[in-house]
């Protein structure tokens, strides 16, 4: 089993923020689809996103944004370390 990062952490505090308090943290898995599994609907989605910007100082490219990077946790986080990393 993979240990969870501080960044999916984070995420993982976000994500249990916008879906108003239904789940701690520590109840979702790196792993498991935010979207099917956890019900992140539409308005939850754009919500989870501002706060995700918010939390890591960064702009995230929406026109290129996809269901599939709410895949879970870690692909997410695996797009969130992409924005944080310099452009070159």
């Amino acid at each position: 089993m993979q240990e969870t990062t501080d960044i999916e952490t984070r995420v993982m505090k976000v994500l249990a923020d916008v879906l108003s308090r239904r789940l701690e943290p520590a109840q979702i898995s790196p792993d498991v689809d935010m979207v099917a599994v956890l019900g992140l609907d539409s308005l939850e989605a754009i919500e989870f996103l501002l706060k995700i910007e918010d939390e890591f100082d960064i702009e995230l490219d929406f026109e290129n944004l996809s269901l599939q990077h709410l895949d879970s946790v870690r692909t997410f986080s695996a797009e969130v370390v992409a924005r944080q990393e310099p452009s070159r």
